[in-house]
Formats: C-alpha cells, sequence, structure tokens
C-alpha cells in the first residue's frame, strides 16, 4: 500500500476474498498484465481464500464503533451493513482512485456499491454483478457506475467467467490508460428539462453557451439527483433549475421523485440559483393501467405508451409552492425564483390540454406566501409562457445578474 498512501493512481479490485478470492485475482492479474498498478480490497465478512493488499479487519476499522462491530456479529445482515458503510468510509478517505472494479452477488454489490458512488463522476467505477440485469437503480443512483451481469454465478473460473471477468478486466484497464483528458475550461452550470420546456432550455444553453458549458439534466428523479450530487462536489457554478416537476412526483407519488433531498444541496453550496415552475403542471406516471385507482377521475394526457401525465390540481399546486418556498428560504446564496403567468409547460397554454389559469395561480400564490423574499432571494412574476423567448431571456438576465454582483439586482 505505500504507492497508494502516497496518492499514486491505482486501480482498486474490490470484492468478498472469503467467497470470491480467486476471481479477484483473476481480475487483478489482468489489470496489472496492462501495466497499471493496483491494490486488492477484501470487503468480506469472513476469512479470505486469497489474502487482499487491505483486509477486510482494515476496511472495517473504518466503522465508527470499530472492526468487531462489523467481522463480530453473527447476524449476516448486519454484518453486511454495516461492511459497506465502513467500505464508504474508506473509499472517502482515498485520493489515490484511478479507476474501481468490484465482483459481487446480491451481499458485495450491496457492500461495494456505496462506495463506488462516492467517487466522483467520470471515475471509473464498474461491478460484475449476478443481480446486474435487473432493477439496478439502488446500486447504481445518481452515478456513472457500470454494472455488466456476470451470466453465471461469480462462484469460480470457467469458460463463461473467465470471458466475462477478462472483458470488465480489459474495460476498466481501458477506462483507466484512455483516460479522457480535461479540456474544458469554461465553468459549469446545471440546467433541468423536460419535453415540455425543451424550447424554453435551448434557449438558455444557447445564450449561455459562449460564456458557461452547460449540463442538462432530464428532470426524472436520477437527473434531478445526478446534477445536485455535481453541485455538492463543487463542479457546478451556478444552476438554473428551469424544471422543477421532480416535485409533483414526491408529493403526488409519480414515477419520477428526486426525493425529499431535492433542493437540499444547492441550499448548502451557495452557488447562484435560477428557478422556475416548469412542468408543475404534471405528475408522471407508466402506462395508463397504472395510475393509482385514487386518481382515475382525474385529467390525464397519455405522453406515450410508457407515460401518462396527470394535471396538478389547486390544491396540489398549493402545496408544492409552500415545498419550494420552504426550501428557497433555506439558501445561503442568491436566488431569483422566475413566475411564468401565462403557464408552466407547452401543454399549460391557451389551448392546450393542461392549461388551468386557477391551478397556476394557487402555485404561484404559494410561493409568494411562503418565500421570505430580502435583497438576494426574489420572486419575479413575469407575464409569459415559460417556453416564450421573452422568459428565457429574463431567465438568462437574471442568472447573468446575480452571477456578477453576487446578489443581484430586481431586473
Amino acid at each position: 500500500m505505500a504507492d497508494a498512501e502516497r496518492g499514486a493512481a491505482t486501480v482498486y479490485v474490490v470484492g468478498c476474498y472469503d467467497t470470491k478470492g480467486i476471481e479477484l485475482d483473476y481480475v487483478r492479474g489482468l489489470i496489472a498484465a496492462e501495466g497499471l498498478r493496483t491494490v486488492t480490497v477484501d470487503v468480506g465478512t469472513r476469512p479470505p481464500a486469497v489474502p487482499a493488499d487491505v483486509s477486510a479487519r482494515d476496511v472495517a476499522s473504518c466503522y465508527p464503533d470499530g472492526a468487531e462491530a462489523v467481522l463480530g456479529t453473527d447476524d449476516r445482515g448486519l454484518a453486511v451493513s454495516r461492511m459497506a458503510d465502513a467500505f464508504l468510509r474508506f473509499v472517502e478517505r482515498r485520493s489515490d482512485v484511478a479507476g474501481m472494479i468490484g465482483l459481487g452477488g446480491s451481499g458485495g454489490t450491496a457492500i461495494i456499491a456505496p462506495g463506488m458512488r462516492a467517487l466522483p463522476v467520470g471515475t471509473p467505477k464498474l461491478i460484475v454483478s449476478t443481480v446486474a440485469s435487473g432493477n439496478v437503480a439502488s446500486y447504481v443512483g445518481e452515478t456513472d457506475l457500470c454494472m455488466m451481469a456476470s451470466v453465471t454465478d461469480v462462484a469460480g473460473l470457467n469458460r463463461i467467467s473467465r470471458r466475462v471477468l477478462g472483458n470488465a478486466a480489459h474495460a476498466m484497464a481501458g477506462m483507466v490508460a484512455r483516460a479522457i483528458p480535461e479540456t474544458d475550461t469554461k465553468p459549469a452550470l446545471g440546467l433541468t428539462m423536460f419535453g415540455v420546456t425543451t424550447p424554453c432550455v435551448t434557449q438558455l444553453s444557447q445564450a449561455l453557451d459562449p460564456t458557461y458549458d452547460c449540463l442538462v439534466f432530464h428532470a426524472t428523479g436520477t437527473g434531478g439527483r445526478a446534477m445536485e450530487k455535481l453541485v455538492a462536489s463543487g463542479l457546478l457554478a451556478g444552476v438554473l433549475d428551469v424544471t422543477t416537476t421532480e416535485v409533483c412526483d414526491l408529493l403526488m407519488g409519480g414515477v419520477f421523485s428526486a426525493g425529499e433531498e431535492r433542493l437540499d444541496a444547492i441550499a448548502r453550496a451557495g452557488i447562484p440559483y435560477v428557478g422556475s415552475c416548469g412542468a408543475l403542471d404534471m405528475v408522471n406516471f407508466g402506462p395508463r393501467e397504472t395510475v393509482p385507482d385514487r386518481y382515475r377521475d382525474r385529467l390525464f394526457y397519455v405522453h406515450n405508451p410508457q407515460v401518462t401525465l396527470m394535471r396538478t390540481t389547486a390544491e396540489e399546486n398549493r402545496a408544492m409552492g409552500a415545498w419550494i418556498g420552504r426550501k428557497l428560504n433555506a439558501f445561503t446564496g442568491p436566488v431569483r425564483f422566475l413566475i411564468p403567468e401565462g403557464g408552466v409547460s407547452v401543454l399549460d397554454a391557451p389551448g392546450q390540454p393542461f392549461h388551468d389559469p386557477e391551478a397556476d395561480a394557487a402555485l404561484f400564490d404559494a410561493l409568494e406566501r411562503t418565500v421570505e423574499q430580502t435583497d438576494a432571494r426574489r420572486l419575479i412574476r413575469l407575464p409569459h409562457n415559460i417556453n416564450d423567448p421573452a422568459f428565457a431571456a429574463a431567465l438568462v438576465q437574471a442568472f447573468r445578474d446575480i452571477a456578477a454582483t453576487g446578489h443581484g439586482t430586481t431586473p
């Protein structure tokens, strides 16, 4: 570990060496054969079959209550949970991770994935797993973690596992050896978009691109969480959160919620924030037959066979306005939140199926009642639909204003 402790770039090979030691050693050998430095890490909870550079006790010692709390329990589920916490803390202490590859069944994957998610976006991270062909959202989260299905169980080397594990090892070696050089010099901005706010966000990107690197996030729950992870990592200089629709799904039980923590990372970061009410007129569900029975009498719009949109009511809009307002009050940086009185989406315009000025008014009024306005935190009402060019221009100007002055002046 001497080189790794000095910060030399290293590929970490991680897994339970009590059950996967032979397979992990095979992967390590292939990566080392490419001329890359490797460090093997045991996250197993029983004595290893093959020794690792970093022992399970070394990892477990990162757990707040010590290694014995992880390795001394007979409760396997508890041991796995605690080892996952310990491994996450272990990873957070490393400064030398050029890439990380792990092998696991359900238990090993549950231990390894949280630590991998703690690595910066762009750092190669790959798990070969028996659970990779199912729903992997809880493992991948909002990161660029790659999961490869093991096909056979990770239980010995055979004609299939050698090929699958070999491909994974060479993929990791290639990602590390052929790292993408940093060429971007412009500060990065996060922008949120939905199909029904695309015209607005396209205009923002075109206007800001000469000065900023505009990163657009699809507001599907994962998108909002990914953007806030980058904020928390210090990788974004500001946010234009035009499309806050994930709040609809959080409060009304839709499928695109970003969770209760939406906006919290931005609030803590203190970076310039310009927000709006994009797509707060809709809750997202899957196919029409998946909509909960309690909503059967509501107004729907079938976006496609896989996505059904439900128009939000005045009561729901009041709840969202209050929720967003409370979040904005916690922001430590400059805030401008622009209200599009002409509608919050393509579908919320005169003649369109979700046009409902009364529901929109309930949202806007709740925001005004809740937000504690100061010089640094302002609501701005404008008589435009969110996709009107004039509204996009106002968003750009609001961001430039607060980015240039620290808190800005009311446009």
